[in-house]
């Protein structure tokens, strides 16, 4: 069986959406191909699927051969289809910036002063601290044939040690989601089996082990520098990375770290792997400069994520770095000064102060609670699709959840969530922003974006298709099972629950009669439960323009702007030959807004919006104006969301 697609995953098969693909390829027992043009490759390999390129809006083809090939392939198409599968846990910090590498010989622009890849803005200056672990040589023995078990058992016992070592860097209980997610994905590598079948072979025609895995990985790494895509020339730093510890475990040693660098040093070092950085006290490590990397590197998502300064790619120059006493580094040009001149000192010192006053003065609107003019609080909430995600919500200040993504809760598993798992993750979002609300959307699943276990049909435009309310009334037993989830979690905290892609009363009058009957069979199993605020999703032309009726049905409005918009201008947000089209300032769409609102501020219910213009600092103004009581959105934008609504007063 085979089906082609579009891909939809942001940035298209980089390294931990990738890992996503394999891991839900490895569920399946039947063999599985990933096609690209005239190119075929076994999508049980996360190195053999990262060579492949795949890029966002790439046309491939899913074709599989076993007992179990339809459900993967509506399993693996559903996952590639789904524009939010490359940003699942990571941190909106860590967004690329393109950015020209200089060549290695423009790099010096004066004795003092070097050029790179600005890879994360910010300012440092302070102590350099040299990072150069012994270079591991690539020997080229020949082994005899009678020691080649014993090197193959070496080696087999070298790669499972990496994976221990990996396993339990994830155990580590302060390790960041954006973090975590870039070791997962270096664990993968670590064992995929192109990377073990070409060693092993290297091995067993006499090659010695750590020259087996050298080889092999600079081979790998040269494919992946080869790719006319910067984001996949990145990985061959991390294949690099990867046989450099292997190597170690076949010598017995561990790598050195960076437990002893001092408060404030800015990290000298000719490359560092993303493993290394992501276990390393990160708070005290000022800036970082590297002599390799660029822009989409794992060092540099790390470092931005932490809010480090980083400039990399410095090339050789970097050794000039290693034994000097003060470094100061721009972040936002690239620039590195070697032991700056008190001129150039007193410039950072200020750009820094200026840059901490500018953080500071939004870090104080952290426990702000906004009003109104009249004294109505203004809820800033925040749009989250995991548990994993909830620090990062608390930390930046976020009053509750305005929207909680359940589609990624169905989406990460084989098969269905069962009613005790959704039961527990809805509870555990209550309990952590008690007592603010959290929203809760129902499964918003259609065919564009499928999950196992339910069956879409082929639809010309998914998004006009059998998707949101209209399926789950449809499947009443995946329905109900979230209903009494949601129902059961209610006792532990203060949960509201809405409906997405309304278009009709009698949606709401239809979810209202399942609650009813979920209600009646708790009560007679003795199940603990209370009631939650219905709600509905404002995302549909029909809703905005049957929002005083609805409004009399329900407990609050929240409008969803990316959809709604799309649907107001009739221009898919995928195609990007109409994206210019896709704009919320566009009178029709800010009409139906406050269509939307005024309907509600009528009826007396809350009305709030989770869609992207929710965090717009130009547009918050305006919604404030038009009676919106809740805006939510993502977490790096609370504060400052915070600070223009006091601003506008």
């Amino acid at each position: 069986m085979e089906r082609s697609t579009i891909v939809r995953v942001h940035d298209g098969l980089h390294a931990r959406p990738a890992t996503r693909f394999v891991n839900l390829a490895k569920g399946f027992e039947c063999d599985i191909e990933l096609i690209k043009a005239d190119k075929s490759i076994n999508a049980k390999s996360s190195v053999k699927l990262m060579l492949l390129g795949v890029k966002e809006n790439d046309e491939i083809t899913v074709r599989a051969t076993g007992a179990d090939a339809a459900e993967a392939i509506e399993a693996l198409i559903g996952f590639l289809e789904n524009p939010h599968s490359g940003t699942f846990e990571i941190n909106t910090a860590e967004k690329i910036k393109s950015v020209e590498v200089a060549p290695v010989a423009n790099n010096t622009v004066s004795h003092s002063h070097l050029r790179g890849v600005a890879a994360s803005e910010g300012l440092a200056i302070g102590k350099a601290f040299g990072f150069f672990p012994a270079v591991i040589d690539q020997e080229n023995r020949t082994i005899t044939k009678d020691a080649i078990p014993a090197e193959l058992a070496r080696l087999n016992q070298a790669f499972a040690t990496v994976q221990d070592r990996m396993n339990a860097s994830l155990e580590i209980d302060n390790l960041a989601a954006s973090d975590r997610g870039i070791i997962a994905a270096l664990k993968d590598i670590a064992c995929d089996q192109d990377l073990v079948d070409g060693a092993t072979t290297l091995v067993e025609s006499g090659m010695d082990a750590i020259s087996a895995v050298i080889g092999t990985t600079s081979r790998i790494a040269s494919d992946f520098a080869a790719i006319d895509d910067p984001y996949l020339n990145a990985r061959a730093d991390d294949m690099n990375a990867v046989g450099r510890q292997i190597c170690l475990a076949l010598l017995g040693q561990n790598d050195v770290n960076l437990d002893a660098i001092p408060e404030g040093s800015i990290l000298i070092a000719e490359d560092i792997g993303a493993w290394d950085l992501a276990r390393a006290p990160l708070k005290r490590i000022a800036g970082i400069v590297c002599g390799r990397g660029g822009a989409t590197s794992h060092v540099a998502i790390i470092a931005r994520a932490h809010g480090v300064p980083a400039v990399l790619g410095l090339g050789s120059d970097v050794q000039r770095l290693s034994n000097i006493g003060t470094v100061a580094i721009d972040g936002n040009s690239g620039e590195v000064f070697e032991d700056p001149d008190q001129e150039i000192v007193a410039r950072f010192q200020r750009k820094i102060a200026e840059a901490t006053a500018e953080k500071h003065a939004l870090s104080v609107f952290k426990d702000f609670i906004p009003k109104r003019a009249d004294g109505t609080i203004i809820e800033i909430a925040a749009n989250i699709g995991s548990l994993e995600e909830i620090e990062a919500a608390q930390e930046a200040g976020a009053m509750g959840v305005g929207l909680f993504r359940t589609e990624l809760l169905f989406m990460r598993h084989m098969h269905l969530p069962s009613e005790d798992f959704q039961t527990e993750t809805y509870a555990a979002l209550a309990t952590a922003f008690a007592p603010y609300p959290v929203i809760v959307r129902t499964l918003d699943i259609g065919g564009d974006k499928a999950v196992s276990g339910i069956d879409f049909p082929d639809e010309d435009n998914p998004f006009l298709g059998w998707r949101g309310i209209r399926m789950c009334l449809d499947r009443p037993d995946v329905f109900k099972p979230q209903l009494r989830a949601l129902l059961r979690a209610s006792a532990k905290g203060n949960i509201k629950v809405m409906l997405p892609m309304v278009s009709s009363i009698d949606e709401v009058h239809a979810t209202r009669a399942l609650i009813d009957e979920c209600i009646a069979e708790l009560k007679a199993e003795g199940q603990e439960y209370a009631l939650f605020d219905l709600g509905v999703m404002i995302e549909t032309p029909a809703a905005v323009l049957i929002a005083p009726a609805l409004a009399r049905e329900v407990a609050f409005f929240s409008i969803g702007t990316n959809d709604l918009t799309q649907y107001i201008m009739a221009a898919d947000r995928l195609n990007p030959t109409v994206a210019k089209l896709n704009d919320v300032t566009h009178p029709a769409v800010m009409t139906a807004i406050e269509m939307t609102t005024t309907a509600g501020v009528q009826a007396g219910i809350m009305v709030g919006m989770c869609g992207e213009a929710a965090g717009r600092p130009d547009l918050i103004p305006t919604f404030i104006k038009m009676g919106l009581t809740e805006l939510s959105m993502s977490p790096a934008s609370i504060q400052r969301a915070k600070k223009c609504i006091q601003d506008f007063g």
